[in-house]
């Protein structure tokens, strides 16, 4: 699973990587700073502290990656 979004304070757009097959759960920031994590609950965890809604410039797009990022932790 891979999820774009378009923050409103950079022209690179933030990317979040779930890729349970292989092992990786990563996410690339707006100031393009990476986070890496050993598993999909610690990377939904870290989005929930350190991103909101009104960072990006369509909200309901991180609602939805919040929502599906819920979704994918309750069937691990």
């Amino acid at each position: 699973m891979e999820y774009t979004l378009q923050s409103i304070d950079s022209a690179i757009p933030c990317e979040v990587t779930i890729d349970d097959d292989n092992g990786r759960y990563m996410l690339r920031n707006a100031d393009t700073s990476g986070e890496i994590f050993n598993s999909a609950s610690e990377l939904t965890q870290w989005v929930q502290q350190h991103w909101n809604e009104q960072q990006f410039v369509n909200p309901e797009e991180f609602r939805q990656l919040v929502h599906h990022l819920q979704e994918f932790i309750e069937i691990e």
